[in-house]
């Protein structure tokens, strides 16, 4: 099996990289499973959990230039098994893993979004994790602690961390601190996504790391700064069979509060009852919730001009539970990844009240299920597993 990369200037075609993300897929027998909640252990689980099918390191941003210009970025790492344990070939290109990255930047100025794919193989350092010191790669893609702390250290010294992903005259290279500490969601970490054992995932966030870097776009190179959320999760076969896709929110409020919320749609057209948030206190206490507690209004829709796929474009999000009533804008309509896998996910504008009083935010929103090439569409959602 041939891993390539997806770059400007010279992607394969559609199909092709169907075909390799395809190509990705393995079913469940000889993995772990998502089956109980476990105790996360830092620095060791910022690393990879080779044990399970599928797990990813999803970054994304907003941030500011001092001319007040605003940016969304996202960086997001695949990880996916194609055996349960490593094959004995002579090869040195011979890889059991395979890797999967999207790098996309939103510049509001400049009305303008810029998406980008890779795939590679765990095999020659193309590709890889590793937990001690930290580092996630595909290709020249990277994230990377300046420190060098080891797995079983008491003090987790992961971040700062150095995040660069550069495309022709797309790159970004940040610095992110840890911030708040790490909150884990569901279950004591376990993320229920259906009824059968196995249906759900490990799932732990850095919602609000300090960021600080260079963006640049074409001749242009901006000194910026803002805020960073980290989504960890490993599983094997997370997703039921029912779903259509999902609708995640993860928003930074200033009054120092975070909301992380996901909608799974259902193939009948209901939500799931296995959806649910995770509230974050400015003292970085945590509560979940379920369904019963949200609402999600779309307020507007918008139509790709590529694809023909319409999305939601705007949303009231209320949670009675934190007294939270929120209307959620996109800086840019048109924020579609429009890769071997196409979805929506962009930077966004909050604003409404949380127990009465005024607050405002900003973060990211992901559309899944609205486009018949998504994540989870057919073997595609088998393969990738590309959710929340």
């Amino acid at each position: 099996m041939v891993i390539g990369s997806c770059a400007e200037g010279d992607a394969p075609s559609i199909d092709a990289r169907l075909q390799l993300a395809e190509a990705m897929a393995t079913d469940a027998e000889g993995y772990a499973r998502a089956l109980e909640p476990r105790t996360f252990v830092f620095p060791r689980d910022h690393g990879p959990h080779p044990a399970f099918a599928t797990e990813w390191w999803y970054f994304t941003g907003n941030l500011r230039a001092a001319n007040g210009d605003r940016f969304g970025y996202e960086l997001t790492f695949f990880r996916k098994a194609l055996t349960p344990s490593p094959v004995d070939r002579s090869s040195g290109l011979a890889a059991h893993e395979a890797y999967m990255a999207h790098f996309a930047v939103t510049d509001v100025a400049g009305a303008a979004f810029h998406a980008f794919d890779r795939f590679g193989r765990a095999a020659a350092g193309l590709a890889g994790a590793r937990t001690a010191p930290f580092r996630v790669w595909l290709y020249d893609w990277s994230v990377a602690s300046l420190g060098e702390n080891m797995a079983e250290d008491p003090v987790d010294t992961t971040f700062p961390a150095r995040v660069r992903a550069a495309v022709g005259a797309v790159a970004i290279d940040l610095m992110i601190e840890a911030g708040k500490p790490p909150v884990t969601h569901g279950e004591d970490g376990l993320s229920r996504k259906g009824s059968e054992p196995g249906n759900a995932s490990f799932y732990y966030s850095l919602t609000r790391m300090p960021t600080r870097g260079t963006l640049r776009i074409g001749d242009a190179t901006a000194e910026v700064h803002g805020q960073s959320w980290l989504d960890r999760e490993w599983s094997t076969s997370a997703l039921s069979d029912d779903l259509a896709g999902w609708d995640w929110f993860a928003l930074r409020l200033d009054d120092g509060t975070e909301l992380m919320l996901y909608r799974l749609r259902t193939l009948a057209g209901g939500t799931s009852p296995f959806s649910g948030g995770t509230f974050v206190g400015s003292d970085s206490g945590s509560r979940t919730f379920g369904t019963d507690d949200f609402t999600i209004d779309v307020l507007e829709t918008w139509r790709s001009p590529r694809s023909g796929t319409s999305y939601p474009s705007r949303w009231r999000v209320r949670v009675s539970s934190e007294a939270m009533d929120l209307e959620v804008t996109p800086l840019l309509a048109d924020q579609e990844l429009d890769l071997a896998v196409r979805y929506w996910e962009g930077a966004v504008d909050v604003r409404g009240t949380r127990g009465g009083e005024p607050v405002r935010g900003e973060g990211y929103v992901e559309l899944t299920g609205y486009s018949e090439r998504s994540a989870t569409s057919g073997s595609t959602r088998d393969a990738l597993r590309a959710g929340r």
